[in-house]
Parts: C-alpha cells; sequence; structure tokens
C-alpha cells in the first residue's frame, strides 16, 4: 500500500468517524501522546538541507473566473447587455453602519461607497468580495471610505489583478497617505478615474460622475450625519470654468452619479428573416443572428440585410442615480444642478426609475428637498439610507450573542439597536426606507425584491440552541455554579474597572469576530481604548445602543499596539463620532490622548491635509516615550502626567515585541492598585513579562493553537499555549486570551486540562474582575454549544497531521531499485513540498 493509498484510507477514516456520529463527540485535541507525535512529525518535515527551510516562493496567480469570462466577452466582441441586473442595500445607513448599495449584473459588480463594516457584511452574506474591483464614491470621508484599505487588501490577498476607484479629487492622495501604511500597489493595480473624465462606460451600463460644490459656514463646516469636519479646500477648476477663489471661500465637495445601463437589443424575428431568403433553422443562422443582433448589417447571397429589418427595436435602459445630500448646505447645488434637471419629469433625457438618496432626516426635510424630489415623475421609486432605519444587518453577530446570553446574561449581554430621535419625513413620493440586502430589479423586470431581506429572530436562536445536545444541562450545572460561587465573599467588589471586549479576531473583520478593539472602563466617567480596528465604532453602537454617545464622551485615551489596519483602521470614525457626541451631549470638546507609534502621524497628517480634520482631535504620546527605560531615565512630560491623572492611573509603561516594525506592549497601573497588560499582536515576550509582573489581568493574544508554532513563529503571532506561559510566568492573577485567527469563527480549540486562571474572550463579552472566577465553569456550556464546530476543526488539524506526516516520508532516504529501462519507462520524480504550504490559508467567503 503505497502513501497515496494511506492518505485516502485516513480521510474515509475521519469522514466516515464523523458522519457516523449521531452526536458531536468532545475533543481530545491535546491528548499529549497525539501532541508529541505531530510536533515530532513537524520537526521531521523540518529536518534536512537548510535550502528547504526558505519559504516558499510566490504562487502564479490564477485569473479569477468572473475575469475570464470578462476577457472573453471583450475578445468576441459581444454587445449584448447583461439579462439580470439590480441594486442591492448593504448597508442601509443606521448608526452602527455605513451606507452603501452595490449593483449586480451578470458581468461585475459595483460598489457605491466602502464604509468601515462594509466587508464584513460581504462576507458575512456572501456576495463574493472578489467581484468588487469597480469601487465608486460619493465623498471622501471616513463614513464612506473607512472600509476601503482593508477592502483594497482583501481584493489583494484574492488575486484580483486591478482595481477601479472613481471618487473626488482628493482620492489619489488618499490613496498616497494610505500607502504609508498597507502595500497593496505591488500585485493589484489601483486605477483612479480622474474626477474630470465624467464617463465609464462597459458591457453593463455608463456611468457619468457629477461634482457638486457648496460653501461651508466657516472653515470647518459639519456635517449633519456624523458630526466630522467638512473637507478641506479643494483648488480645482470647475465644470464652468471658474477658479475657486482660495482667499476667501472654502468649498466641501460631494458627487452624484447617474447610470444608464446598455440598451438590450432586439429579439430576432425568425419570419421575416425567413421571407429575406435567410437559412432560418440551419446551423449557419447562428453567426448572422449574432451580428445582426450586435446592430451591424450583413450581406447575403449578394443582398444587403439590416438589423432593423429581422430585429425587433432594441429596448433602451433604465436610468437610476446615487446621490449623497449630507448636509443642509448642500441643498442649493443640488436642487439648481441641470444635469440633474435632465432627468427628472420635464427633463431632455430619460427619467430615472431609481433615485438612491444617501441623505440625513434634516436635508429630507427641507421644503427645496421635497420639491426637487416632486419633480422627477410619479413612477420614480426613491431608495432612502440614513440614520433613521433601525434594522439589524450583523445577523450572525446577533445569533451567536443570544446563544451565549443563555449562558451567563451578564457576561454576555443581549445586542442592542440604536433609534434615531427623529421623526420621519412625510414624503409626497413613492420611497422606501433601506434595509440590509434589499434589491430593487431594473432586468428583467423593475421591481423592488425582499427575498434576500435577512430576518433577526431571538426565539428562533434560542430554539436552536436548545435543540444542541448537552447544551441546556450544561448551562443548568453553569448557573448553578455562578449562583453559588456569587454568594461567597469576594475581594473583587464593584462595578470597575469593566472589559468590553469588542473585536477579538484577527486580520479581517468576518461574520462573528471583528478586528481588534478593547473597551476599558475604568470608572464611571473615564475609559480607555485598547487597539481601535475597523467597525470599532459600530460595535459600541450594538453593545450600547441608545447609550453610545454617553460612551464616547468617556473615552479619554486611545493605545494604538502597532500600524496593522486591524488594529487602527477604525479610529477616525470614533473620534468623529466622539466630537458629534459631546457635541449633542452639550459638553465641552477635548483631544483624546493618543498612545501609539510615531508613524501614526504620518497617516494622519497626509489625511488632515488632504481630505479632514483630523489632528485636533488627537494629542498624541508616543509610544516610545513610555517605554520603561525612558520612563525610569526622564521625568514625565506635561502630556503624560495630565493623560495619567484623568485615567486615574499611577503609571503606564510600554514595551517593544516582535511582531512588525514598531509593535507595542503596554502595561498601566490604577491608583487603587490593579494592573491590567495587553499584549497587542506578539510573539512571547519577556519585556512583556517585566512590565506586566504580577498584573490583575493579562490580555494576550493566542492567534494560532497549539501544534501550529511554526505557522506563528511565521507570522510573529503566539499560540494559546504560549500566551497562557506568559501569563503563568508574569504571575498574572488572570489570562484573557484574544486576537483569534478567523479560521475559530466561533470558539478557538481548547486544552481539556485549561488552567483556572485562563478564559477565553467573545465579541461583546462584558467583565469585570469578580467575574474571573466564573469563566473558568463556562467552558463545557461553550464546548457544547461549539460542538460541531469543535469537531470540524479537529478533522482539519487531522488532516494537516496527515500531510505532515506524508511529508516526512519524502525525507526518508530511498532504496536503490530497477533502473528506468527495467521498470519499462521514465518516471517522474518526486515533487518536494517545501514546510510551511501545509498550514492552511482563511477561505474568505
Amino acid at each position: 500500500m503505497n502513501s497515496l493509498h494511506v492518505r485516502l484510507c485516513s480521510l474515509l477514516l475521519v469522514k466516515g468517524r464523523a458522519a457516523a456520529a449521531t452526536v458531536p463527540r468532545r475533543c481530545d485535541y491535546y491528548c499529549p501522546l497525539r501532541r508529541a507525535v505531530f510536533q515530532f512529525v513537524r520537526s521531521m518535515t523540518t529536518a534536512g538541507d537548510p535550502a528547504w527551510r526558505q519559504p516558499p516562493g510566490p504562487k502564479q496567480a490564477v485569473k479569477l473566473r468572473h475575469l475570464k469570462n470578462q476577457e472573453k466577452r471583450r475578445m468576441q466582441q459581444e454587445r449584448t447587455s447583461p439579462a439580470i441586473v439590480y441594486v442591492q442595500v448593504i448597508g442601509a445607513g443606521s448608526r452602527d453602519t455605513s451606507p452603501s448599495v452595490f449593483v449586480y449584473s451578470d458581468y461585475n459588480r459595483y460598489l457605491f461607497n466602502c464604509g468601515e463594516g462594509t466587508q464584513r457584511l460581504v462576507q458575512e452574506h456572501k456576495l463574493k468580495i472578489s467581484h468588487f474591483d469597480h469601487i465608486f464614491l460619493t465623498r471622501l470621508s471616513s463614513e464612506n471610505v473607512g472600509g476601503l484599505p482593508g477592502m483594497l487588501l482583501t481584493l489583494r490577498d484574492l488575486g484580483v489583478p486591478e482595481c477601479f476607484l472613481f471618487g473626488p479629487p482628493q482620492l489619489k492622495n488618499y490613496l498616497h497617505a494610505i500607502n504609508s501604511f498597507i502595500e497593496c500597489t505591488e500585485t493589484m493595480k489601483l486605477s483612479v478615474q480622474p474626477y474630470t473624465e465624467e464617463m465609464f462606460e462597459d458591457g453593463t451600463m455608463t456611468v457619468h460622475q457629477v461634482p457638486l460644490f457648496a460653501k461651508s459656514r466657516g472653515n470647518r463646516g459639519e456635517s449633519s450625519r456624523s458630526g466630522q469636519s467638512s473637507p478641506k479646500r479643494e483648488n480645482f477648476q470647475n465644470k464652468s470654468g471658474g477658479q475657486d477663489p482660495e482667499s476667501c471661500i472654502v468649498f466641501s465637495s460631494t458627487r452624484w452619479t447617474f447610470s444608464q445601463l446598455r440598451s438590450r437589443m432586439g429579439s430576432f424575428l425568425p419570419a421575416q428573416a425567413k421571407e429575406l431568403g435567410l437559412p432560418v433553422g440551419k446551423a449557419a443562422i447562428r453567426p448572422l443572428i449574432h451580428v445582426l443582433k450586435n446592430g451591424e448589417s450583413i450581406v447575403y447571397e449578394g443582398k444587403e440585410i439590416r438589423p432593423e429589418q429581422v430585429c425587433s427595436p432594441s429596448v433602451p435602459g433604465p436610468v437610476f442615480i446615487v446621490i449623497e445630500c449630507p448636509s443642509e448646505e448642500f441643498v442649493e447645488a443640488v436642487c439648481t444642478n441641470q444635469q440633474l434637471r435632465r432627468h427628472q419629469a420635464e427633463g431632455t433625457e430619460d427619467s430615472a426609475v431609481l433615485v438612491v438618496h444617501m441623505t440625513p432626516e434634516c436635508v429630507l426635510q427641507t421644503k427645496q428637498y421635497k420639491a426637487w424630489m416632486e419633480r422627477f415623475p410619479s413612477t420614480t421609486q426613491h431608495l432612502i439610507l440614513n440614520e433613521h432605519v433601525s434594522v439589524v444587518h450583523n445577523i450572525g453577530s446577533h445569533k451567536m450573542q443570544t446563544q451565549l446570553n443563555m449562558i451567563h446574561p451578564d457576561i454576555f449581554p443581549h445586542l442592542k439597536i440604536c433609534k434615531s430621535k427623529e421623526s420621519l419625513t412625510d414624503l409626497r413620493v413613492s420611497n422606501v426606507r433601506a434595509e440590509c440586502l434589499l434589491k430593487f430589479q431594473f432586468r428583467p423586470v423593475l421591481e423592488w425584491q425582499r427575498e434576500a431581506v435577512p430576518s433577526c429572530n431571538t426565539q428562533d436562536f434560542i430554539k436552536t440552541a436548545a435543540e444542541v445536545p448537552d447544551f441546556l444541562e450544561n448551562v443548568k450545572k453553569c448557573r448553578e455554579i455562578c449562583s453559588a460561587q456569587a454568594a461567597e465573599p469576594s475581594d473583587s467588589a464593584g462595578n470597575y474597572p469593566e472589559l468590553v471586549f469588542l473585536g477579538t479576531g484577527s486580520a479581517v473583520p468576518m461574520k462573528t469576530r471583528n478586528v481588534s478593539g478593547t473597551l476599558v472602563n475604568i470608572s464611571s466617567t473615564q475609559s480607555l481604548l485598547l487597539d481601535c480596528g475597523e467597525g470599532t465604532f459600530g460595535q459600541l453602537c450594538r453593545q450600547y445602543g441608545d447609550d453610545v454617545d454617553q460612551v464616547l464622551s468617556k473615552i479619554s485615551t486611545i493605545f494604538i499596539s502597532h500600524m496593522h489596519t486591524d488594529h487602527h483602521m477604525g479610529m477616525l470614525r470614533l473620534l468623529y463620532q466622539r466630537q458629534r457626541a459631546l457635541s449633542s451631549l452639550g459638553k465641552p470638546f477635548s483631544p483624546v490622548f493618543l498612545l501609539a507609534p510615531h508613524q501614526i502621524m504620518t497617516w494622519l497628517s497626509q489625511y488632515h491635509n488632504h481630505c479632514e480634520d483630523i489632528l485636533s482631535h488627537v494629542r498624541l504620546i508616543s509610544n516610545t516615550n513610555l517605554l520603561v527605560s525612558d520612563m525610569e531615565i526622564q521625568p514625565k512630560t506635561s502630556s503624560i502626567r495630565t493623560m495619567l491623572e484623568i485615567n486615574e492611573l499611577q503609571k503606564f509603561q510600554t514595551c517593544y515585541v516582535d511582531h512588525c516594525s514598531n509593535a507595542f506592549a503596554c502595561s498601566f497601573v490604577h491608583q487603587s492598585g490593579w494592573k491590567l497588560a495587553f499584549s497587542g499582536d506578539a510573539m512571547p515576550s519577556d519585556k512583556l513579562v517585566d512590565i506586566g509582573r504580577n498584573a490583575t489581568c493579562l490580555i494576550h493574544e493566542a492567534t494560532l493553537e497549539d501544534g501550529m508554532e511554526e505557522e506563528a513563529l511565521k507570522k510573529r503571532h503566539s499560540t494559546t499555549s504560549q500566551a497562557i506561559a506568559i501569563g503563568m510566568k508574569m504571575n498574572a492573577d488572570f489570562i484573557m486570551l484574544n486576537h483569534f485567527s478567523q479560521r475559530y469563527p466561533k470558539i478557538p480549540i481548547l486544552s481539556e486540562d485549561l488552567p483556572n486562571r485562563v478564559g477565553v474572550s467573545f465579541d461583546h463579552m462584558k467583565l469585570r474582575f469578580a467575574d474571573f472566577k466564573t469563566l473558568p465553569k463556562l467552558i463545557p456550556a461553550l464546548k457544547s454549544l461549539f460542538a460541531e464546530e469543535l469537531v470540524k476543526m479537529e478533522e482539519r488539524m487531522e488532516e494537516r497531521m496527515e500531510k505532515a506526516e506524508q511529508k516526512s516520508r519524502r525525507w526518508e532516504p530511498k532504496q536503490a531499485g530497477p533502473s528506468e529501462a527495467e521498470r519499462g519507462g521514465k518516471r517522474e520524480p518526486d515533487k518536494v513540498v517545501a514546510p510551511g504550504e501545509d498550514a492552511k490559508r482563511l477561505k474568505l467567503s
């Protein structure tokens, strides 16, 4: 039996065992013997010639299927239009989700705006993110582009060769700014359509971009929706040829687009074609039909035949408009725009069948904007995206939190929905308020479609969990133990400090785990944020609902561990929303203390200079100024002293850790004596042990499971056991594992002998120090709830072991055998696989 037979038998046994089991069996991945065998096999695969230790070379790019189809249509000079086209809502514009829509066609996808959380929704609802290579931006604000850097990185990783971007004139400057911390241009081309070029055309539609300008009332106008500052002065020629007077007026800009689908070619008329002598019903007619339907004449048997003789008239494509009117300052510009008038009832061109309004309620309430909407034909549909909608987008997150709430209601509170305080505007036009995945179909028929709109039914989630074997029994035991513990006296009395985990995943935001962000509520008036990945503000909205403004107003300090996008890309929107919260609560504005690598100023300065005012929102304290050696030698600056005083801290220390350039961990001590240490992203670090010694709690990344030490070393992360070992070494009272790879979407692989000082973090988990003794008691209930996922992870682990074992066999010396002539033919040499290739990459939905 050769190695191929062994592998097939092993896989059949694994699958057969899983299929035959009626009840998911308990996972025993951490059997000492199995772990020892796995480690030995992995070590054997890396023994041998040092040349094989080099990382594998870049894989040859494989062209994505939809790109192959596009190229095929271009080569065949296809002029047919897509049979199915619709607009679909991604983010409805609620407080926790930025407004965005996309156009679907048989040929391509076109994304309009890419705010924070867009990628997460695309992944959750399986919208094929690799197709989103045409992105239109109505305005360059954090609300519209907060998710763009992460989206570009994902497109790059998926092998998309080119991404087309359309937007305001500052777009190139924005891309140059984000290039300081992401590298996506080496393997993916970014094609930015100049704002002066009005038209984009392809096989689906023609898109015209029209800029709108408004005089701001001050040097920094405030957006009605987000409370953020308006864009910087734009110095360029406007459409009429006039020059912006730099010295006296500041203009802010937005854009609207009107798009017309490609005309649908008429049908071929066999009867008329037969009368003209064409070979109807024979194979020879096919290429002739193709040419005629493409609008070209042919000559058949000496006779010219024109398309209109044998084809019905083509059907003009419908027109739709996407417009953002962010504040009342833009109402005049929108309502007097002559190009928009052409597509209204009295216009000279085709009327719009759909207008997408990314417009706040205060604008919809103005008489001028209402009158402008009424100038469209009565058949025109109006789709409105703003904060007035109260819909659930992240269904997976709500489902998981509802089920976790059954285990412990205080640690896993129900998620909330932000509800607008504004009254609903009475509009005298046919309008629909946006919902996640709501569709308006253009082809084959014009109609609204609600079949894809997700449902968030709490009772269904509870029923599903109750049907999981042993779950309710384990929940009952867990609650009995927790009740007994609650009756015991505790040294950790009080409501503060409180840890709220907003993002516990790594790399990219996914269905049930957002990227890094942890809120530390130090007291009833002060909070500190540890990292601020994309979507952190949305997570706060779902955690606190209508109380989110109160929470934002208490955040005085933000610590950024390093410059990877999953740790800081949510900061801009959070800062603007914080400004809005302070204003709405009548509190004076003050900048936050930003504790971060000094390289962050390159990004913030460029964003400030070309996009929006941001530098006034932060007061930077470089992480290097908080290093242990510097804190001991140099006197504290006034900024550091003020930061410590506001947060009631004795000290705040940082240290370098092994991850990327300028990566930091931190620890801080409260005046009452408790101490918190945070690893950021890091390999095991003795420096962290030193600054975190005797911590009350250590929050440490555990990106990968045990047995993947080589992968962790390659990515400069930690495994579960490595994270626990650091906590034990520093003598931490409790260790919270965090920052899990997205290959563990619900629960990481857990050892049977997990120490009682270790807990596992989940998004939206809320902890007080008194809860630490409760966390280990939740493990049995968690394992039963996610038993199916744990079995799947065990299967993947065994598959990796099989691959590692095969590699070890390839390193064994081969015995002398018969010559090629004696074997009867030439044999292909065995392929030697370089170590490290066995690690599975996260497959994006």
